[in-house]
């Protein structure tokens, strides 16, 4: 879990619905300037989100920010491709674990630590369709547990 002078500012929800995460990992983000104001405020989408490596970069593809009101002419793509700063071995080990049938990696959450952009990714499996109904299930049946305990107390 992050620590209390962490400020989230983006969750990627359906990641945990449609991969299963396995090893986590957590990146700098280069940014323009317009881009980590937009970031402070909010103004940013994972929803598409993935990262893509080479083996020897890593690269945050589809993360949607805002463009900043007050850049006018000095804004900043939305939708480019933002490099992740991570160490070489970290790279290697997702290069690695990419290369195998079925494993990806996604990103789960944006954060401020310390004043600066962090994106917390993690090394994921797709799920299958009966992995996702045995959530769905499982989540359901949490749920009537806690409507039972609330109507006896």
């Amino acid at each position: 879990m992050l620590p209390m002078n962490v400020k989230v500012v983006a969750t990627n929800r359906k990641a945990r619905f449609e991969f299963f995460l396995l090893e986590h990992y957590e990146a700098g983000i280069s940014l323009f300037g317009s881009e980590i104001k937009s970031v402070r405020a909010g103004q940013i989408s994972l929803a598409e989100a993935f990262v893509q490596t080479d083996g020897t970069d890593a690269w945050l593809m589809n993360a949607h920010i805002a463009p900043y009101e007050q850049a006018n002419r000095f804004n900043h793509d939305p939708k480019r491709p933002r490099r992740l700063l991570l160490h070489k071995r970290e790279i290697r080990e997702m290069w690695d674990a990419v290369r195998q049938k079925g494993m990806t990696i996604v990103p789960v959450q944006v954060y401020l630590k310390e004043g600066r952009a962090k994106v917390e990714i993690s090394l994921a499996k797709g799920k299958k369709l009966y992995d996702k109904r045995q959530d769905i299930a499982r989540r359901d049946q949490a749920r009537e547990l806690e409507r039972e305990q609330k109507e006896r107390s």
